[in-house]
């Protein structure tokens, strides 16, 4: 399985879990767990998938900081880090159109030597060759998509698109499903500065 799909997989391994402190900030879909314990059993029909995907690794919470979760797992005995937090907002257009829950990722993967990925699971399969746009601190990055996923166009902007998310108030992301539905996704970036700092140190090896 490519990274990329690991971590779609770590994000819905995350989503049956129950993290319920990212999950109050909206309305829960029915794939979502109602539960509001800090950590419920989850549901083994459903992680079988995940744990399968992933050498039998489940993500584990560290910490939460503000929106964002702050996570580690060791697929195939390879440690992965992951802030994770769900939108503040999101509309479509034309409106009210069904989309699965929506999710952003920064990820660090030390044994690939990638640090602060960011990828968007925007909760509905996207149109064939389109560009999605993140807007974030006055300055907009093109976005290259795959599937669900979203990822900066250009690699080289990343650090930069990482340091202005520490210090924004929120990011906009834009993007056209399949059928053509245009979707807005703001997601408050309240805790992700504490997050990612959390995660550099615990995710050095």
């Amino acid at each position: 399985m490519s990274v990329r799909g690991m971590l779609t997989i770590l994000g819905l391994s995350v989503l049956v879990c129950g993290a319920s402190s990212f999950a109050q900030a909206q309305s829960a879909s029915p794939k979502a767990s109602k539960s509001t314990t800090a950590k419920p059993e989850p549901a083994k029909p459903d992680t079988k998938p995940a744990a399968a995907a992933t050498g039998g690794a489940e993500p584990t919470l560290i910490g939460q900081y503000g929106n964002w979760g702050a996570y580690t797992a060791t697929p195939n005995g390879k440690k992965v880090c992951f802030a994770l937090a769900k939108p503040s907002s999101s509309k479509t257009n034309p409106p009210n159109r069904p989309r699965d829950p929506a999710y952003a990722f920064v990820s660090t993967r030390p044994a690939e030597k990638v640090t602060n990925e960011v990828s968007i699971m925007i909760g509905y399969t996207l149109k064939p060759g389109s560009e999605s746009t993140l807007e974030v601190g006055g300055a907009s990055y093109a976005m290259y998509t795959q599937g669900d996923g979203l990822w900066i166009k250009n690699a080289a902007e990343e650090e930069r698109m990482v340091e202005a998310m520490r210090k924004a108030a929120d990011v906009t992301v834009k993007g056209v499903s399949a059928k053509g539905t245009e979707t807005t996704d703001i997601f408050s970036l309240k805790g992700l500065s504490q997050a990612l700092d959390r995660l550099a140190q615990d995710c050095k090896r």
